[in-house]
């Protein structure tokens, strides 16, 4: 396994670590033992992979960033998103790195970057454990536009009182924790719209956040929850990096969820691929094996060949963040050509399957549900190419 890559300020050109390879392995044999069979039975019951959660637990995957103080594993990103990569390939399609998103990204990234000591001492191990988190930003009426959410918190004295709705938050009727977003200044009061907004750490279950289950397209083994907000009280101490800063706060969070998403469908890709050549090499019409006609090959050959490149451009952008370098070019470039990159693969394997890939036994069916949902979170596909436009080609703001 060698990776040679070099890019403007970056240097990939190196061997994987020990404590690397080790990942990818104990990533794999997790995946193996919680596979497309088992994953297919939790979303036709839109049940929990409770046993898969708990294997990634005790082998560390989930803590798997955070410092060997609070019983991680003390290493990063990189780190992380080859074990996404690994159990969506081996496997567990988008499940099990859905898990990891939720807990070691919304609450570990945002509590190990930006949390005070007591936060971390708190919340860390208790994810390291198995405790789930979750994160609580969309609103109905603002979707990609942050800046206008309207949850709001009042201070009063050393406490704020929220109150306000959220929508789409994945495993909110599970978790633990909340990292919750508000406005604790009014957008006409700000210097300017990217203030006012501030992250909370909140204890789950609580009587002030009603949690209800949206009725969902796939993704069915993790319930997406509208969030009710009524007089929440909030010490001040649970305030995650600082008040009214909160977007500024929220970007790492928002760069490695780009990062491991990416992973993720970079994962989902090389799976359906590997199911599409198994079958394309025993199904035998007119007399010969369908992997022999061109027409075949060449998609899932062109497919393999995009994921490869979004696979190194997905390594660059942890390997930035690892290093605390700028890396908002690159998590949203991966996010663009990795998710068109697993799409396009997923898409050629169910033609590959023909009638079959619409069976449900085939499972490359679940993973096309899967894999569309990531063109349109955890950032719309259009939002981050203007991103690109804007910072990397110096164009004109476009919205």
């Amino acid at each position: 396994m060698y990776l040679n890559v070099e890019g403007e300020g970056l240097n990939l050109n190196f061997e994987f670590t020990r404590e690397q390879k080790m990942v990818i392995d104990v990533a794999a044999e997790i995946a193996r033992k919680f596979g497309p069979e088992y994953w297919r039975e939790k979303d036709r019951k839109h049940e929990f992979g409770e046993e898969c959660w708990k294997a990634l637990v005790d082998a560390g995957i989930v803590g798997l960033m955070f410092p060997e103080e609070y019983g991680g594993g003390g290493l990063g990103m990189l780190e992380m998103a080859l074990a996404i990569e690994t159990l969506a390939a081996e496997g567990c399609g988008l499940a099990a790195p859905w898990y990891l998103i939720l807990t070691s990204i919304f609450g570990g990234v945002t509590i190990l970057k930006h949390g005070s000591k007591k936060q971390k001492e708190k919340y860390l191990p208790m994810m390291v454990k198995g405790g789930e988190f979750c994160m609580a930003l969309t609103e109905p009426d603002a979707g990609t536009n942050t800046f206008n959410i309207k949850t709001f918190a009042k201070q009063e004295g050393d406490e704020y009182i929220i109150n306000g709705q959220k929508i789409f938050i994945s495993g909110a009727d599970r978790a633990k924790g909340m990292i919750l977003i508000a406005r604790t200044t009014p957008p006409e009061k700000a210097p300017k719209r990217s203030l006012g907004i501030t992250l909370f750490v909140v204890d789950l279950p609580n009587p002030a956040i009603e949690v209800s289950p949206i009725e969902k397209h796939g993704i069915n083994y993790s319930n997406s929850c509208e969030v009710y907000i009524n007089e929440l009280k909030v010490p001040k101490e649970n305030i995650v990096g600082e008040k009214d800063r909160g977007w500024y706060n929220l970007l790492d969070t928002l760069n490695t969820e780009r990062i491991a998403f990416a992973a993720a469908c970079v994962g989902i890709g090389f799976l359906s691929l590997k199911k599409a050549v198994e079958y394309a090499k025993i199904r035998n019409v007119f007399g010969v094996p369908i992997g022999s006609h061109q027409g075949i090959q060449f998609p899932l050959a062109e497919s393999r060949a995009k994921l490869e490149a979004a696979k190194l451009l997905t390594y660059k952008a942890a390997k930035l963040f690892d290093e605390n370098k700028p890396c908002g070019a690159e998590t949203n470039m991966a996010k663009v050509v990795a998710v068109e990159a697993g799409i396009e693969a997923v898409y050629n394997s169910m033609q590959t399957f023909g009638g079959y890939g619409y069976a449900v036994e085939y499972d490359v069916e679940r993973w096309w549900r899967e894999i569309n949902l990531v063109r349109l979170a955890p950032v719309t596909h259009q939002m981050a190419l203007a991103f690109i436009g804007e910072h990397v080609l110096g164009l004109p703001k476009s919205y």
